[in-house]
């Protein structure tokens, strides 16, 4: 689509994005914003705030818009949170909301009735179903383990099509902003599988550095998970996502990416020489100055 039309789409009135400081968001906003797209940032700190567990905020957010992207913090297989999407949904096509665009999680049985109740909305909807975030390790919860140099996890080493954010950026803002996008689901994944030893090799490569994978006992790694105080909702999750969702469920990859936008994923090598490059897998000697051994 054209500079003209994407213009026209951003003149008719206000496009929210949920969770605009997160990974998806933050970079959904930034391309908006490019474009031309009026947009609203939500979050806790916003100015008008928005808060998923205060319905209160949702009005004043929803003011003016026509689209939405939804991401649900911290993920929709977190316990109330079908509830808390089926009316947020019919608050905003009760004012006026166009069209919907929603992130949701693969072989997730209650982010799929989440997608659901966009779907029998009176809208246009684009699901945007996503495999594990490449940028988990290296802006998320396991950059840590990266800078330490041992991935320790409770996942069997099970592939995973590990994905780019910046290609479910680039899905939902085309999904936003364009035509031929309505009553999509786009599945979208890396363009091939990693295990978790594979994904670590990759990184050690990139960075020049030994980083491995250590598979721990799951009771280990919720006991670890509950010392460090993350937060209750988040350490549930984390626990539920390596009990349930990586059993092999989704070892093999889709052709969202291509679909949506025409051109292939990013492949996890890129995206580690990348990170690389930046430094910030860089761990630092003694002096505090970053290294690499190579």
């Amino acid at each position: 689509m054209n500079a003209e039309t994407n213009n026209d789409q951003a003149s008719e009135g206000i496009t929210l994005v949920l969770g605009g400081t997160g990974k998806t968001g933050r970079r959904v906003a930034e391309r908006l914003q490019t474009r031309g797209v009026e947009t609203r940032i939500a979050s806790r700190s916003a100015n008008p705030p928005f808060d998923w567990s205060d319905p209160s905020t949702w009005n004043a957010a929803l003011e003016g818009v026509t689209a939405v992207y939804i991401t649900y913090a911290p993920d929709l297989a977190i316990p109330g949170a079908t509830g808390s999407i089926r009316r947020f949904v019919d608050k905003a096509v009760a004012h006026g909301v166009k069209r919907l665009v929603l992130l949701s999680g693969r072989g997730e049985e209650e982010a799929q009735a989440c997608e659901r109740i966009i779907q029998e909305a009176d809208v246009e909807w684009t699901v945007v179903r996503a495999s594990w975030f490449m940028q988990n390790f290296s802006e998320g919860e396991f950059l840590g383990m990266v800078l330490g140099g041992a991935i320790t996890l409770p996942a069997a080493d099970v592939p995973e099509p590990f994905i780019d954010v910046n290609d479910i950026a680039d899905v939902a803002v085309a999904a936003l902003t364009e035509e031929g996008h309505a009553g999509e689901i786009y599945e979208v994944t890396g363009p091939r599988t990693l295990t978790f030893t594979e994904l670590a090799r990759e990184i050690s490569q990139a960075v020049g550095r030994e980083v491995q994978f250590v598979q721990i006992p799951k009771e280990a790694f919720a006991q670890a998970i509950a010392e460090s105080g993350t937060p209750d909702d988040i350490a549930w999750l984390l626990n539920y996502l390596f009990e349930t969702v990586l059993d092999g469920r989704n070892a093999y990859v889709c052709d969202g990416v291509q679909r949506a936008l025409g051109r292939e994923p990013a492949n996890f090598a890129d995206y580690a020489r990348r990170i690389a490059a930046r430094g910030t897998w860089n761990v630092k000697n003694e002096e505090g100055v970053a290294t690499r051994t190579s």
